[in-house]
């Protein structure tokens, strides 16, 4: 089973990314505060579990955390200020919506930036810790990656109807050979990153 907390003296949460590697869509978010005496010995990264899995761990995270938070980045957003920044953006939104009053943050990966309270002029920052990996080592951070990955997967099933050529529901807007080649025979959509599209266009004309 993953660890409950990375320290103990404060109330800790724990924060994800999903799409970050995505042609086309929103990247999304989560932030998720966890009971002290919170447990689960399926919960894991997202990416490690099944869709299944996902789906009921979901439910269980919704229902038991003190708190929790989804935000989300269009890739309009996304083109403008890069997609690290709009990750890290997303989860200071999703920080940003929690309820729970929370004194420390732990994120997946190796960067992040630091997030702060309050008034403009009477700012408090949060001590933060990031975590390559973390998602596999840390209960509330596995939780978050799970809530931002369903979420987003919903977001591209649905945008999948609009554009059904690019194959969304399967791909979820990652960079899959049948994507690509709908890109290049068709062209971008409005959801698309033009700026991951023009570099992955670019790649492909060099292999």
């Amino acid at each position: 089973m993953l660890l409950p907390f990375y320290q103990k003296k404060w109330i800790e949460a724990g924060c994800d990314e999903a799409g970050r590697g995505c042609l086309a869509g929103p990247v999304f978010a989560a932030a998720v505060i966890l009971p002290k005496d919170f447990k689960n010995e399926e919960l894991n990264d997202s990416k490690k579990l099944s869709r299944a899995q996902r789906e009921a761990l979901r439910i269980i995270i919704e229902r038991e955390a003190v708190d929790f938070a989804v935000s989300s980045l269009d890739n309009h957003k996304i083109d403008e200020i890069n997609i690290l920044n709009a990750s890290i953006l997303a989860m200071h939104e999703a920080l940003n919506k929690l309820k729970q009053k929370f004194e420390f943050i732990i994120v997946d990966g190796n960067r992040f930036k630091p997030y702060s309270i309050g008034k403009k002029n009477n700012q408090q920052i949060i001590p933060h810790q990031t975590i390559v990996k973390g998602d596999g080592k840390y209960l509330s951070i596995a939780a978050a990656s799970v809530l931002a990955k369903t979420y987003r997967d919903e977001w591209m099933e649905k945008a999948h109807k609009k554009y059904p050529q690019y194959d969304w529901l399967n791909n979820k807007g990652y960079g899959v050979e049948k994507h690509r080649k709908a890109i290049i025979e068709l062209g971008h959509s409005p959801l698309h990153r033009k700026s991951f599209v023009l570099k992955e266009m670019q790649m492909d004309l060099f292999k």
